[in-house]
């Protein structure tokens, strides 16, 4: 089924192969006489830029004035992610053997192709997990930078710098994440023939899908390790939160890092190339004449390059407008500008992508409509990526009614009225975001009715998938914002750990090398404040993702039910029905599996805490030192590094046998697997994402707000906010990645099983079914039973 990409100009179903090639882009021109390419040309252009932008920011990240107090911080932090990403990298290499395992058995053994296109296929998927690798190697480099720097900087008094900071770090990691991203789909689509391009665009999504789940889920577990461990510090100790007499410390801001830089850095690149692809399958797939088929492909690609311009566009305006408004202000709302410009660059990219796409296609089909119908079905996915925040922020702003039930609540219930207020919230949520999901989606679909009959097969589907592709259609801003979390919270921590108060004379140092005299408690003050804004603007970004993976996933999905039903024959629709009983089995397979991870994932978290707690109790000095031994803290680090690999380990090689197994039992049980873990999943991700983001939240109102740290009141925002943790930050920020790569991999397994049956019958293919689902319960045996607290 795979061959849909490959070969063939157009839909060929026979025995449930589809068989397609790229088509010449060259045989359509835009804009006056510019062929495909040529404009193409112009996007590979604009990436470039992209990628300088990102670099500029980068160096003047670097550049920045920070004391060698705060730097020396900064710079054990990035030490110790490096031995972090390091050893994820080694981790990394052995799973791409098991995939490329299954890409060379699929494609040079069942499909016979060359040697040498299978090795491009294979490169192509290196490609991809070094993608989402490096891009989330340079987002910790970017953000051990501007952590350090913002501490500093908060020292003038000024409460601007601590906004302005962390916003351009994000906006560096944005525009050079989604630019990398578009050039490497460029360079596919216009350097590689046909016959190729297909498999080459499913091997890359596989990799950086690959590399996404992997460093998501790890680095969930292994932040949430940290934290946890740091915070039940100051409940057993009686200490302050970054008090760096604490060897916790160190590791809970290297977690912030793998977890909130890290993870949604790489997450980020792979929702990007995968809803893509996606797209681009279907194109080819559902789209019988060649010359829409180069139309919408031009068209999808140009809205791509769109994105980057509409970000940077409305970045500098916002910028400008922020800096008029506060550089002298000496109070400011740290959640303002970051809304404004969340707005201001949707409202931007909806007027672009209909200017754009009327001067494009104005004609497909001999229908002058399609191209604001198009838009329009866009726009309901942009306008989802600036409604879903401010729905995350009602239930997770410091400014939120439900987060300040949570912490009145606690005031006379304690830890026990602050969980379940905060399990309200979520449950709230997930109805609220749910619904405002089924809106634009049955707007999308609402518009899918009127586009021209016969232009291409299940025209919802593809309405879908634009819906999905629109919730990215400010993709810098989206990861600029959900960037900014981890510098604000990694700033405050350095400057606690790098005791710069306590430092003898530095008074006259600041005031000799720097030109002012420091702020301290308005620094304090200025940090704990937009650490606040920085959890709520996390929690914004989450829900957007797990939406495109599930909206997304339906575009692939049909990609798979297409090619089973030979091209949607009604007799063989029929399977897709609670009528056809494997299909109905499947949807309650889907289910199991979404809570299975949701509970391995948080063993890993509560068995690796428990071991840093107990090494942190049993080394921690708090008479006669100002700062704990590195040696302790890079203890606690190797902990939490074990931890996130076993946890992972155990996840991915589930996940990736079950996901076989499953293919090979039976088809149709296989799509209602596929259906059911993206809906399970996209209602457990938003429910336990915005109770956690509650949890935490609560937590800082108690301590900046009410100045209540070390009170009872404070110990049981604590407690919520431990168990929030590993909700927010470790299983629901995970199972984005881990159902696209359950869908995209589902595309070759499923294939595979179809493959051998059709040679050697489902005898051979229910035993191997059996073996696979074996192997996969060994897995989930020890994701719990070995990872158990001794």
């Amino acid at each position: 089924m795979l061959l849909l990409l490959a070969q063939g100009a157009q839909p060929e179903h026979r025995g449930g192969e589809v068989n397609l090639v790229v088509p010449d882009l060259s045989r359509v021109t835009f804009l006056g006489g510019i062929s495909g390419p040529s404009l193409l040309m112009g996007g590979l252009l604009i990436a470039l830029l992209g990628m300088v932008f990102g670099l500029v920011i980068y160096k003047r990240l670097r550049d920045l004035a920070v004391h060698a107090s705060m730097r020396e911080i900064s710079e054990l932090i990035y030490e110790t992610c490096k031995t972090y990403l390091q050893t994820q990298g080694r981790f990394l290499m052995i799973l791409e053997i098991f995939i490329g395992t299954a890409i060379i058995f699929y494609f040079g053994f069942l499909q016979r192709l060359e040697v040498y296109r299978v090795v491009i296929i294979l490169i192509f998927s290196i490609i991809g997990i070094l993608g989402s690798y490096s891009v989330a190697w340079f987002g910790i480099r970017v953000n051990t930078f501007a952590n350090s720097r913002t501490a500093f900087a908060s020292l003038r008094g000024k409460p601007y710098p601590c906004y302005h900071i962390p916003m351009e770090s994000g906006m560096s990691i944005g525009m050079l994440l989604i630019s990398i991203e578009l050039f490497l789909m460029l360079c596919i689509l216009l350097f590689i023939p046909g016959n190729l391009a297909g498999p080459c665009f499913i091997g890359f999504a596989i990799g950086e899908s690959l590399g996404a789940a992997a460093l998501r889920v790890a680095g969930g577990i292994f932040t949430k390790i940290a934290d946890i461990g740091s915070d039940l510090m100051k409940i057993a100790f009686k200490i302050k939160e970054d008090d760096a007499r604490n060897p916790g410390v160190i590791a809970d801001c290297t977690g912030d890092n793998a977890g909130d830089s890290v993870g949604p850095s790489a997450d980020g690149f792979e929702t990007y190339g995968v809803t893509g692809v996606a797209l681009i399958s279907f194109i080819l797939l559902a789209v019988r004449d060649p010359v829409v088929q180069v139309q919408l492909l031009v068209w999808i690609f140009s809205m791509r390059v769109l994105m980057i311009i509409a970000s940077a566009l409305s970045y500098f305006v916002n910028s400008a407008v922020a800096k008029m408004r506060y550089e002298n202000a000496a109070k400011m709302n740290f959640e303002a500008p970051l809304t404004s410009l969340v707005w201001l660059t949707s409202i931007v990219s909806v007027a672009l992508t209909f200017i754009l796409s009327k001067i494009l296609i104005p004609d497909v089909a001999s229908d002058t409509t399609l191209w604001w119908k198009l838009s329009a079905v866009i726009t309901c996915g942009t306008l989802a990526g600036a409604i879903i925040p401010e729905f995350v922020k009602v239930f997770t702003s410091t400014g939120s009614r439900h987060v300040r039930e949570v912490v009145t609540a606690s005031r006379e219930g304690g830890a026990s009225l602050n969980i379940l207020s905060g399990f309200v919230a979520g449950n709230f949520s997930a109805y609220w975001l749910g619904m405002s999901i089924v809106v634009l989606m049955g707007i999308g679909y609402t518009i899918s009715t009127s586009f021209p009959s016969g232009i291409m097969l299940a025209p919802a589907v593809f309405a879908f998938g634009l819906v999905a592709f629109g919730f990215l259609g400010m993709g810098p801003v989206t990861i600029a914002v959900d960037s900014y979390g981890p510098v604000t919270d990694n700033a405050q921590s350095v400057f606690e750990l790098s005791t710069i108060e306590q430092i003898r004379g530095i008074d006259e140092d600041i005031k000799r090398n720097f030109g002012f005299v420091p702020q301290f408690e308005q620094a304090k003050e200025f940090l704990e404040e937009n650490d606040g804004a920085g959890n709520t603007f996390k929690a914004t970004a989450k829900p957007v993702l797990i939406g495109t993976a599930v909206v997304g996933a339906t575009t692939m999905i049909f990609s798979i039910i297409l090619a089973l039903t030979e091209g949607l024959n009604p007799n063989l629709m029929t399977n897709i029905s609670i009528l056809h009983p494997p299909f109905l089995l499947g949807l309650i397979a889907g289910g199991a599996m979404i809570y299975w991870f949701t509970g391995a994932s948080t063993q890993a978290v509560s068995t690796g805490a428990y071991r840093a707690v107990e090494f942190i109790k049993a080394n921690i000095k708090l008479e006669g030192t100002t700062k704990a031994s590195v040696s302790d803290s890079k203890k606690v680090v190797e902990i939490c590094t074990q931890y996130a690999q076993k946890g992972m380990f155990n996840i991915f090689l589930t996940v990736f046998f079950a996901t076989l197994g499953f293919a090979f039992l039976e088809p149709y049980f296989f799509i209602g697997y596929l259906i059911s873990i993206a809906l399970f999943g996209l209602y457990q991700a938003i429910f336990m994402a915005n109770a956690g983001g509650a949890w935490d939240n609560a937590k800082k109102i108690v301590e900046t707000e009410l100045k209540s740290k070390g009170t009872e009141l404070h110990a049981a925002t604590v407690v919520g906010d431990t168990v929030g943790d590993p909700f927010k930050d470790t299983s629901s920020v995970a199972l984005n990645p881990i159902i696209k790569f359950t869908t995209l991999f589902g595309l070759l397994a499923v294939d595979l099983a179809v493959s051998v049956a059709n040679n050697q019958g489902t005898g051979l293919t229910t035993a191997i079914s059996a073996v696979f689902l074996a192997i996969s319960l060994v897995f989930v045996y020890r994701s719990f039973y070995r990872m158990r607290i001794q």
